[in-house]
């Protein structure tokens, strides 16, 4: 058997320092093509991220102006819904004061019209028309405008109907 031994230090060509130049060439090439490799990696990776980017911002933009959209019906559908319920009301009001005025003429008609009694009774069916004649004209929404004016005109009298009300419906709801 022949034996062979085995000899650690690295076998090298005798071609000298014109082959450790292209040694060094071809290092210098293999980093100068990494790095143009990686420059070109870095620009299509920024390209990308600015398409991300600007994708994201529109969407963004979009779901924004969306959501003001839907604001905006939603908005316009309580308004639409409130004027709804405010005009029934005042519907419900006038008739309420049509059928008050309708009522205080029956009373006109079958009370007594001559001594004190019909004069009584025809002052109140007066009071009563005229009062259902005013629901149905200012309707409910006029009837707030005349309590505001009141009250602004007269705030202290107003306070102390309110003072004497609570307190009334407080005494009712003690016992």
């Amino acid at each position: 058997m022949a034996s062979t031994t085995f000899d650690p230090r690295p076998q090298h060509d005798h071609q000298g320092p014109d082959h450790m130049e292209k040694a060094r060439q071809a290092g210098a090439a293999a980093v100068s093509k990494a790095k143009e490799a990686g420059k070109e990696v870095l620009g299509a990776t920024r390209e990308a991220g600015a398409e991300a980017i600007d994708k994201a911002k529109c969407a963004a933009a979009d779901a924004v102006g969306k959501a003001k959209e839907t604001v905006a019906a939603v908005g316009e559908m309580a308004t639409q819904a409130a004027s709804a319920v405010g005009q029934k009301a005042n519907d419900l009001t006038s008739a309420a004061g049509h059928e008050l005025r309708d009522f205080g003429e029956s009373i006109g008609k079958k009370a007594p019209h001559e001594g004190l009694a019909g004069a009584a009774s025809q002052a109140v069916a007066e009071g009563i028309k005229g009062g259902g004649r005013y629901i149905e004209e200012a309707k409910l929404s006029g009837m707030a405008e005349d309590v505001e004016q009141l009250v602004r005109t007269h705030p202290i009298p107003a306070l102390l109907v309110c003072f004497g009300i609570g307190y009334c419906v407080g005494r009712v709801m003690k016992d």
